[in-house]
């Protein structure tokens, strides 16, 4: 039985991680969050669109179509405020992304040298 485990144990290993792998994983979730949040504004922004649209559409209620015309500008600003804050957050990940690949890529260049070396 032991011999089994071992052999399935065999292949179920995986190459050893980088030293760095927790601040990469935070480094993804936070690009994950970055996007949902974007889908957030995006999905908020078509509701104001959406109600903008309805108000304005609406005979009865002539008084309240102010209303209407607040949500679509409330709309088309609620979009950008999410759009330069996926730009913006989007850019300093991509320069976090750097800062942890580079430390981990001149090691393995090292190893690949020092092997090379060696033969």
């Amino acid at each position: 039985m032991k011999r089994e485990a071992q052999k399935l144990f065999k292949y179920l290993r995986t190459k050893p991680v980088p030293v760095n792998t927790r601040e990469i994983l935070a480094l993804e979730r936070t690009k994950l969050a970055n996007e949902r949040t974007l889908l957030a504004y995006i999905k908020a922004s078509l509701y104001l669109l959406l109600g903008g649209l309805a108000l304005l559409g609406l005979d009865d209620f002539q008084s309240i179509r102010w209303l209407g015309y607040v949500a679509l500008v409330v709309c088309v600003v609620f979009l950008g405020v999410g759009v330069m804050r996926y730009i913006v957050l989007n850019r300093r990940l991509y320069k976090w992304h750097r800062v942890l690949f580079t430390d981990t890529i001149p090691e393995d260049q090292d190893k690949n040298k020092e092997g090379k070396a060696s033969k």
